[in-house]
């Protein structure tokens, strides 16, 4: 094994600890086809909904997700090329 692929080995399980540790962190409101049916009755708070907790984790989680794919992807081509 090279440098490389222990460094990206590492990233990739940091990374998926970090997902695992945002979504722990997710509130869940259960609100799924009901208020897609019903419509939303909090539609005040909906303007300001970029600045609440729950945006920004699942802001991060994006993020987080992202990085992890592309890590994924380049430990792969790694293993193949150097593996």
């Amino acid at each position: 094994m090279t440098a490389v692929n222990i460094i990206s080995g590492i990233v990739l399980v940091l990374a998926s600890v970090a997902i695992i540790l945002v979504v722990l962190f997710t509130n869940t409101d259960n609100s799924g086809l009901n208020s897609a049916i019903g419509g939303g009755s909090n539609s005040f708070f909906g303007r300001n909904s970029s600045n609440t907790r729950e945006a920004k984790l699942d802001r991060i989680t994006k993020v987080i997700v992202a990085i992890f794919f592309v890590v994924a992807i380049v430990c792969t081509v790694l293993a193949k090329f150097f593996g």
